[in-house]
């Protein structure tokens, strides 16, 4: 793990994921630093992320670092970066957001312009070091600039490369958002499995580890879905019972009306940023 100097911008739960994963990856402490305004979050990082520099203002951060990580509510980023723009222009770290829904060249016009700015989408398993990444880089960031990028973000999971920020939508729609399809599902079969007289405990419990055994198999069996769900439903069984009934009910595309509408907000929201 190298050890240039990164700098977060807001101290909130993906900051607070992401220094703990670079901590966790050999990172040294003294080489992170957080801006955080609040003086009872900044109590509550300097506790919980020892030797990181916990510092109120967001541009003594900005004047310190290689890398800048904004890490700030998508309501707050144009105000943020106007008012970092001096700084930034001076001392021209790499820029990472992770904020949901802003472009990079909006980003890059608030701050000043001419900067290598890569928009990342990660989603909430990141928080456990279990995530999934997608990552854009604009066209002036180098190859070193996307590695170090890479490796930040990689503290907490898995990444991505995509070749054009329109793609970063449906990233947004399917991993990033894809975290509360699968909650959607883990709590009906949870529901379903108490409605057939199972206690609690037991259908959490049930339901949980069939989810973790299924995606690890799926991540790798190599086959298709497809095939792994021919795997499970036998010819007249109670998977093809069950099937008969999403079949029937048109599943499929009612999931892929959401999905799709998930990347139009997406889109919207991106746009409405500016």
């Amino acid at each position: 793990m190298s050890n240039y100097k990164v700098g977060f911008i807001g101290g909130g739960n993906m900051a607070r994921a992401l220094v703990g994963g670079l901590l966790s990856s050999g990172y040294r402490p003294e080489n992170l630093l957080i801006a955080e305004p609040d003086a009872r979050r900044r109590s509550v990082l300097a506790t919980e992320l020892p030797g990181v520099q916990i510092i109120a203002r967001n541009n003594d951060v900005a004047a310190a670092v290689e890398c800048l990580v904004l890490a700030v509510k998508p309501q707050l980023m144009r105000d943020v970066c106007v008012d970092l723009a001096g700084t930034v222009q001076t001392n021209r770290p790499l820029i990472i957001s992770v904020a949901a829904g802003t472009h990079s060249r909006d980003i890059d016009a608030w701050l000043g312009g001419n900067l290598a700015v890569v928009r990342v989408m990660p989603n909430q398993p990141a928080l456990l070091l279990a995530g999934a990444s997608g990552l854009f880089a604009n066209a002036l960031t180098s190859t070193e600039h996307r590695d170090r990028a890479t490796e930040i973000m990689s503290a907490v999971g898995s990444v991505v490369h995509v070749p054009d920020e329109d793609s970063i939508d449906a990233v947004t729609a399917i991993s990033g958002t894809g975290p509360a399809y699968f909650y959607l599902l883990i709590d009906m079969l949870i529901q379903s499995a108490e409605d057939f007289g199972l206690d609690n405990q037991a259908a959490h419990k049930l339901v949980m580890d069939t989810a973790k055994g299924s995606a690890a198999l799926a991540a790798v069996s190599g086959e298709t879905m497809e095939a792994m769900i021919a795997h499970v439903r036998s010819p007249g069984g109670t998977t093809a019972a069950a099937f008969e009934v999403f079949d029937q009910e048109q599943v499929r595309d009612i999931f892929t009306r959401a999905f799709t509408a998930a990347r139009d907000r997406a889109i919207e929201l991106a746009e409405s940023s500016n």
